[in-house]
């Protein structure tokens, strides 16, 4: 057995978090490039390390992640979701159904958990979350995240939602339960219907403009009337009624 390999049975021990299926090509020049970096000779002296080292964990995990996301990220954006959408969206539908597109390792998802729990009992809210990658939806699923992934979640959102040991921040149970992670791929893969709230936000930047134009349609036709789509604060639509959208908020788009 390769030393790689038992580092990767190892990692998914201690960590929940399974590095096969992220490309290997990829993860093991990214993962050398690290412990070459700290002054180890190999993967099996690195999880030596790792397994007694706190802050060299953290960094690990860091470096691994394709996919950087962060809770309530751009706060602001967050309470006007928690002040005017969802009251809105909720004068129509009690459970509201509620998708997190291109959820990377599971921030947002938890986050639109989160901010629900001051709207409706906590066993009425179910999130799809979907990303192409299954490696991110693996960590979203383990729900394990440094503090700096934290730092515009209000104290009082810590204490009731996480559980914080040394270094990481753990989301509760209670929380985890109300989402479910599926893999999907945006440009290729069915949509579902009939969604109150659909949040997409920075990923968008990395698709070409005919790539754009085919999603925005897509999440329109997922949308009920009514309902509202949920942008990056770099993905302005500039042409809403394109897609059937009218502006709700700034980032906020209402389907006619």
């Amino acid at each position: 057995m390769s030393d790689y390999v038992s580092f990767i049975a190892n990692i998914k021990k201690k960590t929940g978090i399974d590095l096969s299926y992220y490309k290997e090509a990829q993860m093991k020049r990214r993962l050398t490039s690290l412990y070459e970096k700290k002054g180890y000779r190999n993967f099996k002296d690195f999880y030596e390390a790792i397994h007694t080292e706190k802050k060299l964990l953290e960094e690990f995990l860091d470096r691994m992640t394709i996919n950087v996301s962060e809770f309530y990220r751009n706060a602001q954006r967050w309470e006007v979701l928690d002040k005017k959408i969802f009251p809105e969206l909720l004068s129509v539908n009690k459970r509201p159904k509620v998708w997190s597109a291109a959820c990377s390792t599971g921030e947002e998802p938890y986050s639109l958990a989160m901010v629900l729990t001051s709207h409706i009992p906590i066993r009425d809210i179910s999130i799809l979350a979907t990303d192409l990658d299954v490696g991110a939806i693996e960590r979203a699923k383990v729900a394990l995240y440094p503090e700096r992934a934290l730092k515009e979640v209000p104290q009082s959102v810590k204490k009731e939602f996480f559980v914080k040991d040394e270094t990481f921040y753990q989301v509760k149970d209670e929380i985890k339960r109300t989402v479910t992670f599926k893999q999907q791929n945006l440009l290729n893969d069915k949509y579902d219907t009939g969604f109150d709230l659909i949040v997409c936000r920075n990923v968008m930047i990395y698709f070409t403009e005919e790539a754009k134009d085919q999603i925005y349609t897509n999440f329109s036709n997922s949308l009920r009337s009514g309902g509202i789509l949920f942008v990056g604060s770099t993905e302005q639509i500039f042409n809403p009624a394109k897609y059937g959208f009218e502006s709700a908020e700034t980032f906020f788009y209402r389907k006619i």
